[in-house]
């Protein structure tokens, strides 16, 4: 560690949560190394660029990369402090088994380099049980040294867990506002990460062990997904019933311990739609309440597929503008996007009547070649399609007026327009 006592720091994965939390460790001052695995991520990076879209980041790490606090490569270098941030995917078997394939290959990268006093932290939402394999991992590549919680000797290395909890376009404010979880293999480990993150995170730093702060992190999203799950199965009852849903939602919403979330077309994103199926995965029997949560809201995508089919069968003359593609509002993130789900699948029955209308992207998917479909603007949409089906509420399609939508079939599975029943 230089005389300054700042660390140097390495950051592996530069991803949606990787970049902005080296960019932000590096504005602490600190000396941030990036590490990711494509090259043109690496090169943009170090172009003072980002290649993803988040409210001002592009001026955070074109302003860190001027003053030389972050550069990014291909390779680790070594560090003070290491922080694995790399996806935590499913496994290609069919059954939500979570893959760590990826973690497991950054504790190996890090083992080679690192040294006595050195601190490994996993941010990445993983399995119970996933930092305690990792500090496994670089105890087997790493006979030399001293791992916490393995010996009755003081550790020669700290590793502990620290999920982050933020919103998409509000990752900056929020990794820098919220509360963190710090969970240490020991609490020694503990108190050395929260003194690392205390440099750059003004919300309350709580310690615990590791395996709690695991798991902390799958139920805040496993949470979020039993409550969108109550909205979505209310949607689709009141759609057999032929009511209107937010009426009832609002109406409801007026109880003073009630407060039911907003429906959609289902659940996206790398968290929500992902987390719940690692507790599933270590707790199979006993976690009833959540497994269903993910059938509810999986369900929830092909009962829209299905009021779009039927729309666009009852009109087959009409082109079909599919409105959004990203998993929530106003950023471009599609993983694992309902909205995708259901505009590729309108695409493949439909073809050319389909037009995509999604602002934060450049192409359409590469499941919408070969269908015909096109990516066209809101405008041009408005002009040719006789059926929309909103699947997003980006502010864009909000701010629609009735006028621009007359004559028009409607779908709106946002609840943005309140004069569509």
């Amino acid at each position: 560690m230089r005389g300054d006592t700042k660390p140097d720091v390495c950051v592996i994965g530069l991803g949606y949560i990787g970049l902005p939390t080296a960019a932000i460790i590096a504005r602490a001052g600190c000396r941030v190394h990036g590490v990711d695995v494509t090259q043109s991520v690496v090169d943009t990076i170090n172009r003072g660029e980002i290649h993803i879209e988040e409210v001002d980041l592009d001026g955070l790490v074109q302003a860190v990369v001027q003053r030389g606090l972050l550069t990014a490569s291909t390779t680790l270098a070594p560090a003070d402090v290491f922080v694995i941030a790399v996806p935590t995917p499913f496994a290609k078997d069919g059954n939500h088994t979570p893959d760590t394939s990826y973690v497991m290959a950054a504790a190996q990268q890090v083992a080679a380099v690192i040294k006595k006093g050195d601190t490994v932290i996993l941010e990445s939402t993983s399995p119970v049980g996933t930092t305690e394999a990792m500090r496994d991992a670089i105890a087997a590549a790493r006979p030399d040294l001293e791992l916490p919680g393995l010996g009755e000797g003081q550790p020669d290395v700290s590793i502990a867990y620290c999920p982050e909890r933020v919103l998409p376009g509000k990752i900056l404010e929020e990794l820098t506002h919220n509360d963190r979880s710090i969970g240490g293999i020991t609490p020694r480990c503990a108190r050395k990460a929260l003194a690392f993150y205390k440099r750059f995170v003004k919300g309350e730093c709580v310690t615990t062990d590791a395996r709690s702060a695991e798991m902390t992190k799958l139920v805040e999203n496993a949470f979020r997904d039993v409550n969108i799950a109550f909205a979505n199965e209310l949607s689709m009852i009141a759609d057999k019933q032929g009511l209107d849903v937010w009426e009832i939602i609002r109406l409801a919403n007026r109880h003073p311990r009630v407060n039911i979330l907003t429906p959609g077309p289902g659940v996206g994103g790398h968290c929500i739609a992902v987390d719940p199926w690692f507790i599933v995965h270590g707790a199979r029997e006993e976690a009833q309440i959540i497994r269903q949560a993910r059938d509810t809201n999986d369900a929830k995508m092909h009962h829209v597929l299905a009021r779009a089919k039927a729309l666009a069968d009852a009109h087959p003359d009409a082109k079909i503008a599919c409105l959004g593609l990203a998993f929530k509002a106003n950023i471009d993130d599609f993983r694992e996007s309902p909205a995708r789900f259901v505009a590729a699948a309108l695409a493949r029955e439909y073809g050319s009547r389909v037009q995509v209308v999604e602002p934060y992207a450049g192409d359409l998917p590469v499941e919408f070649e070969g269908t015909g479909a096109e990516l066209v603007d809101i405008d041009t949409a408005l002009e040719e399609s006789g059926v929309l089906i909103t699947l997003v509420d980006h502010d864009v399609f909000k701010v629609i007026p009735p006028e621009e939508r007359t004559g028009k079939k409607v779908y709106d599975t946002r609840g943005i327009w309140p004069d569509v029943a």
